[in-house]
């Protein structure tokens, strides 16, 4: 099946699945559309899903400038062409959209498709955790109001601490006017149906006519705007996206690392992968410690993660590392210089692995006697390593 795939490109975007009568059975979003789109045919899926490759014969494509712009385009596809490998629930309901209220200070807010309209709506949004990471870069470009009417004050007062952090316009205290405040909700609004040109062609109109005027703060403001809408900055989105609620709910990946030596010598780290809780041995990966010569487990395991993501792996759902607090903090600082937003547990093993101190939060999906088991795995899997090199080296 690699023909179907292989000329698509490795860039954000939404694919759309068609059958033999050119149907279409599914649209999706990524980060990166050919490591997506490949990803349904190397490796196994739940049962619905191996139910839609079996019916490929098609797939076309469209390129969006950013994830967020490919999340819009997705539920417009999913809105308008109603795939039957999307819609969970025929009328939707399950599903959350962005509504934008009608008041006289408009609300941008995220509900579910059940509840009663109180303005007018954008979505249907399959990822939950894509769209709240969409809103946030939406609201840092376009602040917009999440106050009732009754809780706005006409009157300066303490700003509420979104706009001390620069997402609400000041709408709290009337720091901004109703007419500045509903360019934002109008440029909100037109983003969400993807305009974004038209967006970029008003705001250099706005900026030329406040530079002509010598107000060259207004025109610094929206310059700073263009340039945010531009280049949109959605590394957390780009990690998200990996987690792709509608697909692979059900297809947890976890990653779990853990090192071994003896003083320093045939450092090994190691790197298992479970899916569905259960190993996938195939994707297991050794590592043999180029940079360090020491007993340091933490520099070994920063070395392991560095050569990991450089490589166009999947990437996990869930990051295990067998470890204290010492190890889970530098994996933290190897994703953040990466730019990926991952969630990272450590179990501590204590000097005799007989104790399970957990570090981190416990993301959903998962339970700690899955992430017990994939500490023991990593670290069964490290020691068989460490020891053949060892025997080798004998």
């Amino acid at each position: 099946m690699k023909h179907i795939y292989e000329n698509i490109p490795s860039a954000p975007g939404i694919y759309l699945m068609k059958d033999k009568e050119d149907s279409l059975l599914y649209v999706g979003k990524a980060a990166n559309l050919k490591r997506r789109v490949s990803s349904y045919f190397l490796r196994p899926h739940e049962a619905r899903i191996e139910k839609l490759v079996k019916r490929i014969i098609r797939i076309d494509y469209i390129v969006t400038d950013s994830v967020i712009e490919a999340l819009i385009l997705e539920a417009e596809y999913i809105k308008r062409f109603k795939p039957s490998f999307n819609v969970k629930d025929k009328d939707d309901k399950s599903f959350l959209y962005v509504e934008v209220t009608r008041e006289v200070f408009p609300r941008v807010l995220l509900v579910r498709g059940k509840s009663k309209a109180r303005g007018v709506r954008y979505g249907p949004f399959t990822s939950a955790s894509l769209i709240r990471e969409a809103l946030k870069i939406v609201r840092r470009i376009f602040p917009f109001s999440v106050h009732e009417l009754k809780s706005i004050k006409n009157t300066p007062g303490r700003a509420c601490f979104d706009y001390e952090i620069g997402l609400c316009p000041g709408t709290c205290t009337g720091i901004i006017d109703r007419k500045m405040y509903l360019k934002n909700i109008r440029n909100i609004k037109l983003f969400f149906v993807g305009k974004k040109e038209r967006i970029l062609r008003s705001l250099k109109k706005e900026m030329e006519s406040a530079s002509r005027k010598l107000d060259f703060e207004k025109a610094a403001s929206i310059r700073k705007q263009v340039l945010s809408l531009r280049h949109i900055q959605d590394v957390s989105l780009i990690t998200h996206s990996n987690f792709d609620e509608s697909e692979n709910a059900s297809n947890i990946r976890i990653e779990g690392y853990d090192i071994s030596n003896t003083s320093g010598k045939e450092a090994v780290g190691s790197m298992v992968v479970f899916i569905n809780g259960k190993p996938a041995k195939d994707q297991y990966r050794k590592f043999k410690i180029r940079t360090l010569v020491n007993s340091n487990d933490v520099g070994m395991l920063e070395e392991v993660l560095r050569r990991r993501f450089k490589n166009d792996w999947l990437l996990p759902n869930i990051i295990l590392i067998d470890g204290g607090v010492p190890q889970v903090n530098r994996a933290h600082r190897v994703l953040y210089e990466s730019g990926l937003r991952i969630p990272i547990v450590g179990i501590a093993k204590g000097p005799k692995r007989k104790k399970n101190e957990v570090i981190g939060e416990i993301p959903e999906g998962t339970d700690v006697i899955t992430l017990i088991r994939v500490r023991n795995e990593a670290h069964r899997f490290s020691v068989a390593y460490h020891r053949r090199l060892r025997r080798l080296a004998f």
